[in-house]
């Protein structure tokens, strides 16, 4: 049916010469031709380890050219990729292999150091790639990849065939693995053509983790031709030089990188100067930063909602620049893009679906939906409607022009600079702190970041520690930024009806929020303020 790495093929025909990934920290770029070769010698390279069709292999890894190239290889054999960040920790890393059975990991001698104290806890485990070359059990790169072929063709990928295997935070506990396919992949391509308005003279300087959803947007550039600058970490300074050199087109942010831009000295707009677009989402951006981008530098943004189980946008709302009427403001993301759809349902009965302004749990269907979450029935049943509808967890209210406003959680989730974090994940870790009794993580509110956890924790009797011990412990157990910024100590946490943990309670009494989240507004106040900020005019 399709393979979405046939893009790279026909692209080469269309744009022989042209550099289309930049990596300017390692002074690499590939035009279409040589990421080819690249892409097919992985290919081989994986074949030659006994991989097959249906595999996983699991991507541990940063933002650097063998990222780009582990997805696209492993998606051309009809494997399965398993991102996976590298700042994943021990307890982290063997739940995702474990649950995924990947076979092989591509990773860096960083990533290599953590596998080494959980490979004998993975019995699926066969091969570790290290990228920048290491002696022992791991296979060096260059070794395996600098030998093999650099040519051949993708396997053919039927309709439900798995391109991706991507691991969302779990509201009970543990990641659970959306099943993305090759087909989800083409319409999320689709989606954000369209959003964007690309053509083959944009370039994107592209910030996101590739291990993360939001790799899409890089994805859907280089499948139409425009060119993308990898930035491998962020920093303020090389963004806005990377913006003026490579003649940016179109901004990757997130709330912390436009609370940067908005409070940066004088003569950053001439370093924007060629930026048509921003692309922002994953976080509600606070009010003020809003209102400072709009008034400093007039560049339209692009508010997308979505989460890993639509691919962004494939088969989700954004606000869409150059149509205003549909952009109504900071608390708006927009309506409806490419195939989607959107409604409101009741929270307790899914079936009953809400009218004009009516609060309720966010649904989506598209074709960018995952198939579901791996080897989890339970779960998907839970969030796959049979009709193909998904529940998002997220409440909001649909306006009289179809466009969506988020108004809260169904559950506790956080966001924070863009990231999910589930607290029943990282209170299941905090938890195995031998000091620790009981545990509550909530949201504190973060003007940069958005959100930021922190953890009300009650000790043992007897059982004393600090909170940067608490903290300390929590940093060799979980990736950083699902590490709380603060502990509570309390003598006991607020329940109801002495069992259920209120974390609503905690985050009222000690998240600092700015006064209107916390005195119930009424939702038409909510929606004309909401209209009175029209986002990127």
């Amino acid at each position: 049916m399709a393979n979405i790495s046939t893009f790279i093929d026909n692209n080469a025909r269309y744009w022989p010469r042209k550099p289309v990934a930049v990596f300017p920290e390692r002074g690499v770029s590939f035009t279409y031709h040589e990421l080819l070769a690249e892409v097919n010698s992985f290919t081989n390279a994986l074949r030659s380890l006994g991989v097959s069709k249906g595999d996983r292999v699991a991507v541990y890894m940063p933002n650097t050219p063998e990222t780009l190239i582990s997805f696209l290889g492993t998606w051309r054999m009809g494997a399965t990729a398993v991102p996976m960040n590298v700042a994943l920790k021990d307890f982290e890393v063997k739940h995702l292999l474990n649950d995924s059975g990947a076979s092989v990991v591509v990773t860096t001698s960083q990533g290599y150091d953590v596998l080494e104290h959980v490979m004998d806890e993975v019995p699926d485990l066969r091969h570790v790639i290290v990228v920048d070359g290491r002696a022992g059990a791991a296979i060096p790169w260059r070794e395996l990849v600098g030998k093999s072929k650099p040519s051949g063709r993708a396997e053919n990928c039927e309709q439900d065939c798995l391109a991706q295997l991507q691991y969302t935070s779990g509201t009970t506990g543990l990641p659970k693995g959306a099943m993305l396919t090759h087909c989800n992949w083409i319409a999320a391509f689709d989606a954000e053509r369209w959003a964007l308005g690309l053509t083959d003279g944009d370039v994107e300087l592209y910030i996101y983790p590739m291990v993360h959803v939001g790799f899409s947007w890089a994805l859907t550039a280089l499948k139409y031709g425009a060119t993308v600058v990898f930035m491998e970490r962020y920093s303020m300074d090389r963004y806005l030089r990377y913006a003026a050199e490579y003649n940016v087109t179109i901004l990757s942010t997130m709330p912390p990188v436009m609370s940067d831009l908005v409070n940066g000295p004088g003569g950053v707009e001439e370093y924007l100067r060629t930026v048509r677009v921003a692309i922002t989402g994953g976080a509600p951006t606070p009010q003020s930063i809003w209102e400072k981008w709009s008034s400093r530098f007039r560049i339209p943004v692009l508010n997308a909602y979505g989460l890993s189980e639509t691919i962004v946008v494939g088969s989700a709302p954004g606000t869409v620049p150059g149509w205003e009427h549909l952009s109504k403001g900071y608390r708006s993301v927009g309506a409806p893009i490419g195939y989607s759809e959107v409604k409101i349902v009741d929270p307790g009965d899914p079936e009953k679906e809400l009218g004009t302004g009516e609060v309720g749990e966010i649904a989506l269907r598209g074709p960018a939906i995952a198939r579901g979450y791996w080897k989890n029935e339970e779960a998907t049943r839970e969030s796959f409607m049979p009709d193909g509808w998904f529940l998002t967890g997220d409440m909001g209210f649909l306006d009289e022009d179809g466009v969506l406003y988020v108004t809260d959680r169904k559950k506790d989730m956080i966001i924070t600079s863009g990231f999910k974090v589930y607290p029943a994940e990282v209170e299941s870790i905090l938890l195995r702190n031998p000091k620790i009794k009981e545990v509550a993580v909530f949201a504190k509110y973060d003007e940069r970041r958005g959100e930021v956890p922190v953890a009300a924790v009650v000790l043992k009797p007897g059982e004393r520690a600090t909170a940067d011990e608490i903290l300390e412990w929590a940093k060799q157990h979980m990736i950083g930024y699902k590490v709380p910024r603060d502990v509570i100590f309390m003598e006991e946490l607020p329940k109801m009806s002495g069992w259920k943990v209120l974390r609503r309670a905690l985050r009222e009494r000690f998240g600092n929020f700015p006064l209107q989240e916390n005195q119930g507004k009424d939702k038409k106040e909510e929606k004309e303020q909401a209209n009175t900020q029209v986002t990127g005019s």
